[in-house]
């Protein structure tokens, strides 16, 4: 499963650890303990790989609207990614131990902003350890780099772009929670428990397995035969937040299908308005 671009292995990361061209970026994170990431990346983390942080680097301060992680303001996490060393050749590596939670947000935001060149570790920071390669405690240097941002915003969509495009024939709005989330069932997080209306459920942990390594790439093509079928011209993606929806968004580049869509705020935003309106559900 590295035979796509936005996908390598352990043992490709380990044979390019010193390659000049190559950045990596630690995305660990607990959503129960914001400080978790850090605090990890600082005990060890995958030689030369720097941290972004959820909240503080990969989204933006939380308001009324946007939902609970909106996107960074592109010219500050420009500056980061500069202070990486980050060029427009250099290919960016993300990881995680979360199944690609957290390091498939870094790889949509980078192509968001126009950098192609980014892939995930498949496996994640477990399958490096489970593989014997090293690990340290050392802190980068930061190198100067030169990451201009080029925002793509046909790649994104707001409430608005939501509501008046989600019931049109050839768009299908897909929901990324788990399914019981989605059914109403449980809602750990938002005030108001549901889905979209019209949306569908793809949970986003089906994008890999259990020990965190991306399922084939005939089983993502699987995955989404019946969205094909349905000839959609453009597939709105959302989750809690705009975070794990972008494993799907990922799931769905591995699929060949470039049609995804991330709607930012998700379902955050969207309970935020049905609030404001006084509705408990739409």
């Amino acid at each position: 499963m590295t035979n796509s671009k936005s996908v390598v292995s352990a043992t490709w990361l380990f044979e390019h650890l010193e390659a000049p061209q190559v950045a990596i970026v630690d995305c660990r994170f607990s959503l129960a303990d914001p400080q978790f990431g850090r605090q990890q990346y600082h005990k060890s983390h995958i030689p030369g790989a720097f941290y972004l942080d959820l909240n503080q680097d990969l989204s933006s301060p939380v308001a009324q609207h946007g939902g609970r992680h909106p996107l960074p303001d592109p010219e500050k996490l420009a500056h980061k990614l500069s202070q990486m060393g980050i060029t427009p050749q250099t290919l960016v590596v993300a990881y995680d131990d979360s199944r690609f939670a957290f390091a498939a947000r870094l790889w949509w935001l980078l192509r968001y902003l126009g950098h192609t060149q980014v892939a995930v570790l498949n496996g994640g920071f477990k399958g490096w350890l489970a593989s014997g390669y090293p690990v340290t405690d050392t802190i980068p240097e930061s190198e100067p780099g030169n990451f201009v941002p080029q925002e793509h915003a046909d790649q994104v969509v707001d409430i608005t772009a939501v509501k008046a495009r989600k019931d049109l024939p050839n768009v299908i709005l897909v929901d990324s929670r788990e399914s019981d989330r989605y059914l109403g069932e449980r809602e750990p997080i938002d005030p108001i428990a549901g889905h979209i209306p019209g949306a569908v459920n793809y949970p986003w942990q089906e994008v890999s397995d259990a020990q965190g390594y991306l399922r084939s790439l005939s089983e993502q093509q699987q995955r989404w035969e019946k969205l094909q079928e349905e000839k959609a011209k453009e597939i709105i993606v959302y989750c809690g937040s705009g975070v794990t929806a972008c494993v799907n968004l990922l799931s769905l580049e591995l699929a060949g299908i470039d049609t995804g869509k991330l709607y930012a705020g998700s379902w955050s935003d969207w309970c935020s308005y049905q609030l404001a309106e006084g509705k408990l559900g739409e």
